[in-house]
């Protein structure tokens, strides 16, 4: 089971990339194969956003590392779960021209990633 750490901030209220780290690696039991972390601020500029994943490594255990990214950028996805039929739906995704860059059941099932 993996661990994941989200936060909005709005206004003046900010944090940093250490405290993001932090936190998000006090659930390191939770996900000891890995971890990632992105902080930043929405387009209009008014809040920001930290996300913090602990991975389990059990599908694509070497290219499923999250946050995800869309291929514009434009959407960020951190997912604790398995989809147990991602084959047979990233069959039906690349029929409708989707490109995958990874082998993660989280990039096969999201439309947009």
């Amino acid at each position: 089971m993996c661990g994941i750490l989200a936060w909005i901030l709005a206004g003046p209220r900010r944090q940093n990339r250490e405290v993001l780290v932090r936190l998000t690696d006090l659930m390191s039991h939770r996900g000891p194969d890995g971890a990632g972390y992105w902080l930043g601020d929405t387009a209009d500029g008014l809040h920001q956003i930290g996300l913090g994943h602990r991975r389990l490594s059990i599908i694509d255990i070497q290219g499923g590392a999250q946050p995800m990214w869309s291929s514009d950028r434009s959407i960020a996805l951190t997912f604790n779960g398995e989809i147990y039929n991602f084959i047979e739906l990233r069959e039906e995704l690349k029929k409708l021209g989707h490109i995958f860059h990874t082998s993660s059941d989280t990039e096969g099932t999201n439309r947009s990633l």
